[in-house]
Protein backbone atom coordinates (compact mmCIF):
# COMPACT_ATOMS: atom_id res chain seq x y z
CA UNK A 1 0.00 0.00 0.00
CA UNK A 2 2.87 2.14 1.11
CA UNK A 3 4.85 1.77 -2.65
CA UNK A 4 1.29 2.70 -4.11
CA UNK A 5 1.12 5.61 -2.57
CA UNK A 6 4.46 6.62 -2.75
CA UNK A 7 3.44 5.82 -6.74
CA UNK A 8 1.28 8.68 -6.51
CA UNK A 9 3.44 10.94 -5.25
CA UNK A 10 5.91 10.80 -7.25
CA UNK A 11 3.62 10.55 -10.38
CA UNK A 12 2.15 14.40 -9.14
CA UNK A 13 5.93 15.27 -8.27
CA UNK A 14 7.23 14.23 -11.79
CA UNK A 15 3.71 15.53 -13.80
CA UNK A 16 3.18 12.33 -15.68
CA UNK A 17 1.60 9.41 -15.31
CA UNK A 18 -2.38 8.88 -14.80
CA UNK A 19 -2.91 9.93 -11.32
CA UNK A 20 -6.38 8.36 -10.99
CA UNK A 21 -5.04 5.00 -11.89
CA UNK A 22 -2.64 5.52 -9.36
CA UNK A 23 -5.04 6.26 -6.83
CA UNK A 24 -7.44 3.22 -8.07
CA UNK A 25 -4.34 0.90 -7.45
CA UNK A 26 -3.75 2.14 -4.30
CA UNK A 27 -7.02 1.91 -2.87
CA UNK A 28 -7.00 -1.74 -4.20
CA UNK A 29 -4.08 -1.83 -2.31
CA UNK A 30 -6.75 -0.36 0.58
CA UNK A 31 -5.49 3.17 1.04
CA UNK A 32 -7.90 5.33 2.10
CA UNK A 33 -9.17 8.28 0.26
CA UNK A 34 -7.43 10.51 3.05
CA UNK A 35 -4.09 8.48 2.79
CA UNK A 36 -4.44 8.96 -1.32
CA UNK A 37 -5.35 12.62 -1.00
CA UNK A 38 -2.41 13.10 0.95
CA UNK A 39 -0.17 11.87 -1.16
CA UNK A 40 -1.31 14.60 -3.58
CA UNK A 41 -0.89 16.71 -0.90
CA UNK A 42 2.82 16.78 -0.19
CA UNK A 43 3.03 18.05 -4.07
CA UNK A 44 0.11 20.15 -4.66
CA UNK A 45 -0.69 21.76 -1.70
CA UNK A 46 -3.96 21.76 -0.32
CA UNK A 47 -6.67 23.87 -2.24
CA UNK A 48 -7.83 26.37 0.15
CA UNK A 49 -11.51 28.46 -1.60
CA UNK A 50 -12.31 31.92 -1.33
CA UNK A 51 -15.31 31.91 1.11
CA UNK A 52 -17.34 35.50 0.89
CA UNK A 53 -20.07 36.12 1.96
CA UNK A 54 -22.94 38.95 0.53
CA UNK A 55 -24.63 41.30 3.13
CA UNK A 56 -27.91 42.50 2.57
CA UNK A 57 -29.29 39.23 0.50
CA UNK A 58 -30.99 38.06 3.67
CA UNK A 59 -32.72 40.59 4.71
CA UNK A 60 -34.28 41.83 1.12
CA UNK A 61 -35.80 38.83 0.69
CA UNK A 62 -37.51 38.84 3.64
CA UNK A 63 -37.98 42.21 4.74
CA UNK A 64 -38.79 43.49 8.22
CA UNK A 65 -41.55 40.56 9.78
CA UNK A 66 -41.52 40.58 13.24
CA UNK A 67 -38.67 37.70 14.26
CA UNK A 68 -35.91 39.77 12.46
CA UNK A 69 -36.76 43.45 13.82
CA UNK A 70 -37.02 41.21 16.80
CA UNK A 71 -33.53 39.67 16.59
CA UNK A 72 -32.01 42.93 15.39
CA UNK A 73 -33.15 44.69 18.39
CA UNK A 74 -31.56 41.98 20.99
CA UNK A 75 -28.67 42.39 18.73
CA UNK A 76 -28.23 46.05 19.95
CA UNK A 77 -29.13 45.65 23.23
CA UNK A 78 -26.57 43.32 23.44
CA UNK A 79 -23.97 46.04 21.99
CA UNK A 80 -25.25 48.62 24.52
CA UNK A 81 -24.71 46.21 27.33
CA UNK A 82 -21.58 44.46 26.04
CA UNK A 83 -19.60 47.14 24.04
CA UNK A 84 -19.39 45.59 20.46
CA UNK A 85 -22.03 43.27 18.54
CA UNK A 86 -22.57 39.47 18.85
CA UNK A 87 -19.87 37.51 17.31
CA UNK A 88 -19.97 34.39 15.63
CA UNK A 89 -17.32 31.66 13.61
CA UNK A 90 -19.46 29.80 11.50
CA UNK A 91 -17.29 26.99 11.06
CA UNK A 92 -17.13 24.11 8.74
CA UNK A 93 -15.20 21.09 10.24
CA UNK A 94 -14.09 17.74 8.60
CA UNK A 95 -14.22 17.13 5.58
CA UNK A 96 -17.69 17.67 3.86
CA UNK A 97 -16.92 19.91 1.35
CA UNK A 98 -19.83 21.86 0.81
CA UNK A 99 -20.38 25.78 2.45
CA UNK A 100 -23.32 26.78 0.95
CA UNK A 101 -25.22 26.58 4.31
CA UNK A 102 -22.78 28.20 6.28
CA UNK A 103 -22.71 31.02 3.65
CA UNK A 104 -26.74 31.24 3.78
CA UNK A 105 -25.94 31.10 8.07
CA UNK A 106 -23.33 33.97 7.72
CA UNK A 107 -24.95 36.07 5.57
CA UNK A 108 -28.32 35.78 7.47
CA UNK A 109 -26.36 36.48 10.84
CA UNK A 110 -24.31 39.27 9.42
CA UNK A 111 -27.99 41.01 8.40
CA UNK A 112 -29.35 40.01 11.32
CA UNK A 113 -26.90 42.26 13.44
CA UNK A 114 -23.98 39.82 13.87
CA UNK A 115 -20.31 40.51 13.34
CA UNK A 116 -19.22 37.36 11.51
CA UNK A 117 -16.00 35.47 10.72
CA UNK A 118 -16.19 32.11 8.48
CA UNK A 119 -13.78 29.57 8.75
CA UNK A 120 -12.53 27.91 6.03
CA UNK A 121 -13.68 24.45 4.56
CA UNK A 122 -11.94 21.03 5.96
CA UNK A 123 -10.94 22.69 8.97
CA UNK A 124 -9.32 20.65 12.36
CA UNK A 125 -11.05 21.24 15.85
CA UNK A 126 -7.77 22.92 16.58
CA UNK A 127 -7.55 25.55 13.36
CA UNK A 128 -11.46 26.22 14.36
CA UNK A 129 -10.80 26.77 18.30
CA UNK A 130 -7.73 29.24 17.06
CA UNK A 131 -9.54 31.35 14.79
CA UNK A 132 -12.13 31.82 17.14
CA UNK A 133 -9.64 32.84 20.28
CA UNK A 134 -7.72 35.00 17.95
CA UNK A 135 -11.11 36.67 16.41
CA UNK A 136 -12.02 36.65 19.82
CA UNK A 137 -16.11 35.73 19.01
CA UNK A 138 -18.72 34.79 21.26
CA UNK A 139 -19.91 31.99 19.52
CA UNK A 140 -18.47 29.44 17.18
CA UNK A 141 -21.66 27.57 15.32
CA UNK A 142 -19.81 24.19 13.86
CA UNK A 143 -22.05 23.01 10.61
CA UNK A 144 -20.31 19.22 9.90
CA UNK A 145 -23.23 17.41 6.83
CA UNK A 146 -20.60 14.70 6.93
CA UNK A 147 -21.26 12.61 10.57
CA UNK A 148 -18.80 14.07 12.20
CA UNK A 149 -20.83 15.84 14.83
CA UNK A 150 -20.15 13.28 17.46
CA UNK A 151 -16.60 13.16 17.09
CA UNK A 152 -15.91 16.97 16.19
CA UNK A 153 -18.08 18.90 18.69
CA UNK A 154 -15.95 17.19 21.54
CA UNK A 155 -13.04 18.36 20.23
CA UNK A 156 -13.57 21.46 19.32
CA UNK A 157 -14.76 21.54 22.94
CA UNK A 158 -11.55 20.51 24.08
CA UNK A 159 -9.29 22.67 22.32
CA UNK A 160 -11.72 25.25 23.60
CA UNK A 161 -10.18 24.08 26.65
CA UNK A 162 -6.86 23.69 25.83
CA UNK A 163 -6.81 27.31 24.58
CA UNK A 164 -8.33 28.89 28.23
CA UNK A 165 -11.91 29.96 25.93
CA UNK A 166 -14.09 27.83 27.60
CA UNK A 167 -16.03 30.86 27.68
CA UNK A 168 -16.68 30.45 24.08
CA UNK A 169 -20.43 29.35 23.61
CA UNK A 170 -20.42 26.53 20.67
CA UNK A 171 -23.40 25.51 18.77
CA UNK A 172 -24.29 23.37 15.91
CA UNK A 173 -26.61 22.50 13.07
CA UNK A 174 -26.63 20.67 10.01
CA UNK A 175 -28.35 17.15 9.53
CA UNK A 176 -28.11 15.92 12.99
CA UNK A 177 -30.42 12.28 13.92
CA UNK A 178 -32.67 14.02 16.87
CA UNK A 179 -31.49 10.59 18.66
CA UNK A 180 -27.34 12.64 18.98
CA UNK A 181 -29.28 15.66 20.45
CA UNK A 182 -28.51 14.19 24.06
CA UNK A 183 -25.05 13.44 23.39
CA UNK A 184 -24.05 16.42 21.57
CA UNK A 185 -25.79 18.16 24.84
CA UNK A 186 -24.14 16.88 27.34
CA UNK A 187 -20.73 16.96 25.52
CA UNK A 188 -20.81 21.07 25.50
CA UNK A 189 -23.32 22.00 23.01
CA UNK A 190 -25.08 25.03 23.81
CA UNK A 191 -27.83 24.79 21.17
CA UNK A 192 -28.61 22.32 18.04
CA UNK A 193 -30.35 23.52 15.04
CA UNK A 194 -31.25 20.88 12.83
CA UNK A 195 -33.20 20.72 9.49
CA UNK A 196 -36.10 22.94 8.99
CA UNK A 197 -35.13 25.68 11.45
CA UNK A 198 -35.88 29.43 11.39
CA UNK A 199 -33.03 31.63 11.20
CA UNK A 200 -34.28 34.48 12.90
CA UNK A 201 -35.69 32.76 16.04
CA UNK A 202 -32.47 30.47 15.79
CA UNK A 203 -30.34 33.98 16.26
CA UNK A 204 -32.42 34.45 19.01
CA UNK A 205 -31.82 31.84 20.71
CA UNK A 206 -28.01 32.34 20.33
CA UNK A 207 -28.11 36.13 22.10
CA UNK A 208 -30.68 34.88 24.56
CA UNK A 209 -28.10 31.64 25.45
CA UNK A 210 -25.16 34.32 25.41
CA UNK A 211 -26.97 36.86 27.90
CA UNK A 212 -27.31 33.92 30.04
CA UNK A 213 -23.82 32.90 30.09
CA UNK A 214 -22.34 36.35 30.65
CA UNK A 215 -24.69 37.28 33.51
CA UNK A 216 -23.56 34.65 35.10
Amino acid sequence: MQAALNAITEAARAGSGNLLEKAVEAARARASLGEISDAMEKVFGRHKAVIRAISGVYSSEFGEGEEIVKVRQMADEFEQREGRRPRILVAKLGQDGHDRGAKVIATAFADLGFDVDIGALFQTPEEVARQAVENDVHVVGMSSLAAGHKTLLPQLIAELKKLDREDIMVVIGGVIPAQDYEYLKANGAAAIFGPGTVIPVAAQKVIAELNERLAA
